[in-house]
């Protein structure tokens, strides 16, 4: 028997359509709203088909067993700690596992912001499932817009929602883009974070993680959207500012702190990378 709700122990947020339609047209919530979001616990027998697609983006986190997904005719399996998501109008099915079914934390979302906020997860035809590092920091902020619609249906309430669901966007975007751990782009960059005070060459660090130095530096531009030396520059540049907002170091020792031993050569650099000097950058005030 095949089921789409009514599981022991879920929880489960369906917002009236007359209230999207106006949460569509306020601000804030005309460009994210959250419409319907819930868990199902060990969801055996779950399954749903939508042949024509949904009006609204969906967002599934599978936090145990396993489940599948299908588009165009293909399924893709859904194993615990993945994401799927589903743009709107996109046509698809998915469903538990027979055997081991999934519990999952899903939500709908729509607005003006959607497609944006689809394609910055990675999400395309042929790759609907993301691997997740931490798939309960996505359950938690599902939790927590689940939370908000269940506290009330108001302005406040459903604007509590759509930062919840704008964060969990936020996060499958920026999960998709950080490299996994162990992998030769991921120990390349804590080898630099862990030599801020130092020179790296790009030929010693590809062989260290075990690759070509060209196919080193194009996982890294994928993966930073810039050159090796350029982030171990801008590493040195961070740890240059923590030193300048946190001790009374003289300019020189905060230049040799960050691998520079010409105090002016570290300073035209600084200049060059936040509009002033670093006299004048521990100068200003902040916060």
């Amino acid at each position: 028997m095949t089921r789409v709700d009514g599981f022991h122990r879920q929880r489960l947020c369906v917002l009236p359509r007359p209230l999207v339609a106006a949460a569509l047209e306020r601000p804030v919530t005309r460009r994210l709203v959250v419409t319907d979001a819930g868990v199902f616990p060990r969801a055996a027998g779950h399954v749903r088909r939508r042949p024509r697609g949904a009006a609204e983006a969906i967002v599934i986190v599978c936090a145990a067993g396993s489940g599948w997904v299908e588009e165009a005719g293909v399924r893709t399996r859904v194993g615990r700690g993945s994401a799927v998501v589903l743009p709107g109008g996109v046509p698809h099915a998915y469903g538990a596992d027979e055997t081991d079914p999934w519990t999952i934390w899903w939500c709908h979302a729509r607005g003006s912001d959607l497609v944006e906020l689809t394609e910055a997860t990675g999400t395309r035809p042929g790759r609907r499932v993301l691997p997740l590092s931490r798939a309960e920091r996505a359950t938690a902020l599902i939790d927590e817009a689940v939370g908000a619609l269940q506290a009330g249906v108001t302005a406040p309430h459903l604007a509590a929602a759509a930062g919840a669901a704008w964060h969990l966007f936020a996060l499958l975007a920026a999960d998709g883009a950080l490299p996994r751990e162990g992998t030769p782009v991921e120990r390349a960059l804590r080898y630099l974070e862990e030599r801020v005070d130092g020179s790296v060459r790009v030929a010693e660090l590809a062989s260290l993680v075990g690759v070509s130095p060209s196919h080193l530096s194009a996982q890294f531009r994928e993966a930073t959207g810039g050159g090796i030396t350029a982030h171990h520059n801008a590493l040195k540049m961070a740890h240059a500012r923590t030193l300048l907002d946190t001790t009374d170091l003289p300019v020189a020792e905060v230049a040799r702190r960050v691998g520079r031993d010409d105090p002016f050569y570290f300073s035209r650099q600084f200049a060059r990378a936040h509009g002033v000097s670093p006299s004048a950058y521990r100068a200003e005030r902040k916060g």
